[in-house]
């Protein structure tokens, strides 16, 4: 029931195929967009920036507006290679359905703090950073106040903005690699423009802490990931968020007998996404970890596309040739770009997830003379801006009259320095309900309004 799924089921819906349901174990459609409150979504699809919800209700209306069944809070507990689901929810019980064609779009999870091996003790404060963005995001609940971020991955970043715009103060993101994994227009936008520290060739080696998080020690690593000893440094903190990594979630496929790529760990497929057994397709993070959601849908219209070609009989699969995939790295080694004395300024253009490196040649008086390295109008547009009047649009929530949080944003962005103020009315106002995405909630802040990007029902 995420944007896989739902991409998925309607790709089929609009190729002839009317059988269809959706199983998603959650309470709600969306899958992990429903706490994805940033935005930076839909560029690629729908040549427009939305917040993760707004995406994910691009798809639901879609959804529903055909008609497509689904059952929520229902957990698929085995699938055979017969393509027999075995799943269970409160209403039903235990239950099964005999599928003639099977789309596996389970997404992915976080890589948990028993894979790293860090030592010391098992105090409170310790999160993922998924499951602190769920936290802050979904449940109105901040996790800590001095904050160490371990891995520099995109959802590391954006709590680390996260966090620090809610009131927290974060430490130092902290990176094992020498670069980072993460968007270029996510470091500019989420520690530069905080001035939080970056680490990069640096890990977190012990954690102190009997019942909460004291703090953590820190050492810089050589060539071969190996802490120096003489490195080694101590950061007070209460909470520590691990951002080390995205595997997909492949329980289910194992299930049925689905081959997996050691490279990815995600479910092995041909051309049209179907995998080793004839009439199980897989698309989105549960076959390999995408860049963009964008990705996702894309390959998903595939899956659908293909299985519905499948069953109505009309399917060409020529000999077995699996996709393999090569594991792609984004190597990003950013730095704090300062105007330099010959007039000429260099920044990161955060218009798009290409987070083009600019070079701005400047006047005495700052007006700008010329823009280079941008692939694209809005890139100039952004670097004049950005020198004479930085702005950023602001994603956040707000809490509704039955103490349940709303996600919202500017509609458009407002003044850099502004955004702190802004975010101390947001987190004055309450909100009466039912509220539908795009009704002003705030007016008039700074020059914007702040607008849901959720339906709420009371």
């Amino acid at each position: 029931g995420g944007p896989a799924g739902m991409s998925a089921a309607v790709a089929a819906y609009e190729s002839g195929i009317k059988d269809i349901l959706i199983l998603e174990r959650d309470e709600n459609l969306g899958g992990i967009l429903q706490q994805c409150i940033h935005n930076g979504f839909g560029l690629h699809k729908f040549g427009e920036e939305l917040t993760g919800p707004e995406y994910a209700w691009r798809y639901e209306k879609k959804v529903r507006e055909l008609g497509i069944p689904f059952k929520l809070n229902t957990m698929v507990l085995d699938i055979t290679e017969d393509k027999v689901i075995t799943a269970t929810n409160e209403e039903e019980g235990i239950f099964q359905i005999q599928a003639k064609a099977v789309i596996l779009a389970m997404g992915c999870r976080e890589r948990a703090k028993g894979a790293l091996n860090i030592a010391g003790t098992r105090p409170s404060g310790i999160y993922s950073a998924g499951t602190a963005q769920k936290y802050v995001n979904m449940k109105g609940y901040m996790p800590g106040k001095e904050v160490v971020i371990l891995g520099s991955g995109d959802i590391g970043l954006i709590m680390a903005r996260r966090m620090t715009m809610e009131g927290a103060k974060v430490k130092a993101v902290c990176e094992l690699m020498p670069y980072s994994g993460g968007l270029a227009r996510n470091i500019q936008q989420c520690l530069v423009d905080f001035d939080i520290p970056l680490l990069l060739s640096h890990t977190v080696v012990e954690i102190h802490g009997k019942d909460r998080v004291t703090g953590v020690t820190i050492a810089k690593v050589d060539e071969n990931r190996r802490p120096i000893e003489e490195t080694k440094q101590y950061i007070s903190c209460d909470t520590l968020l691990l951002s080390v990594g995205l595997i997909p979630e492949n329980e289910l496929s194992k299930c049925a007998g689905v081959m997996l790529d050691d490279k990815t760990n995600g479910a092995l497929v041909d051309e049209n996404r179907e995998t080793n057994i004839p009439g199980i397709f897989a698309c989105g993070n549960v076959r390999k970890v995408h860049e963009l959601v964008d990705y996702v849908s894309e390959e998903a219209e595939i899956a659908g596309k293909s299985a519905a070609s499948y069953l109505k009989g009309n399917y060409y699969r020529k000999e077995r040739s699996l996709l393999q995939e090569e594991k792609k790295i984004q190597s990003v080694i950013p730095q704090k770009y300062p105007v330099l004395k010959n007039g000429k300024r260099e920044m990161t253009c955060i218009i798009c997830p290409k987070g083009c490196n600019l070079e701005i040649d400047l006047a005495e008086n700052g007006q700008v003379l010329s823009v280079k390295g941008n692939t694209c109008k809005r890139g100039a547009k952004y670097a004049e801006e950005e020198c004479t009047n930085p702005k950023r649009t602001i994603t956040t929530t707000l809490r509704c009259e039955d103490g349940h949080m709303i996600t919202v944003k500017t509609d458009t962005a407002i003044p850099k320095d502004k955004m702190f103020e802004t975010m101390k009315l947001i987190n004055q106002t309450v909100v009466n309900l039912p509220v539908s995405i795009g009704d002003i909630l705030i007016k008039d802040v700074f020059g914007s309004n702040v607008i849901a990007t959720q339906n709420r029902n009371k």
